[in-house]
């Protein structure tokens, strides 16, 4: 497991919009956690630089450029993941470079700009104690190239990207090519 703390950048409090994915179901629905080595919380990036609630759109394209992450989850104060923006949202809304404005226009639209507008909203979430077979299921089936890995209170434990997935395959293929 990687570093185990977040880094919240001026975090203020906001209404809670997410859900979470649930842990493996038995047929009777009674959740539980399914038999597996391969755990959410062994795999997932723990150290999450997050924005706050009350951030703009300049806050989220300034950060994803110094850090080089594509995905930034957005969080309320008590540190709960309320929303997630990516570089391809970023991107989404800004001008267009050929367009006619003048540098303070284009500044001004990323200054002016909150991240509400621009975030994803109700996150899915996983649990860390979670199989990571679902974490990949989620990224297949909705499109996914992260999740938030959440607490079942909402609270943001880390996330887990197509890298961290794509690490654990070349483990394993490395390990089942030495047997």
């Amino acid at each position: 497991m990687r570093g185990s703390h977040l880094h919240a950048v001026a975090p203020r409090v906001a209404k809670v919009l997410c859900y979470h994915a649930h842990l493996m179901s038995d047929q009777s629905g009674q959740q539980s956690v399914t038999k597996s080595k391969f755990r959410v919380r062994d795999y997932m990036t723990s150290t999450v630089t997050t924005l706050s609630v009350d951030a703009r759109l300049l806050d989220a394209a300034l950060l994803i450029r110094r850090t080089g992450k594509r995905h930034v989850p957005v969080v309320s104060a008590d540190g709960k993941a309320i929303g997630i923006i990516s570089d391809r949202d970023v991107s989404r809304l800004a001008p267009s470079v050929l367009s006619h404005l003048s540098t303070d226009e284009y500044n001004k639209i990323f200054e002016g700009t909150p991240i509400t507008q621009a975030m994803t909203k109700d996150p899915v979430t996983i649990h860390p104690d979670a199989p990571v077979q679902q974490a990949v299921h989620i990224m297949i089936t909705k499109k996914f190239s992260s999740v938030l890995v959440a607490e079942a209170d909402g609270r943001l434990v880390g996330i887990i990207t197509v890298t961290d997935l794509l690490s654990l395959l070349d483990r394993v293929l490395a390990s089942a090519d030495q047997v």
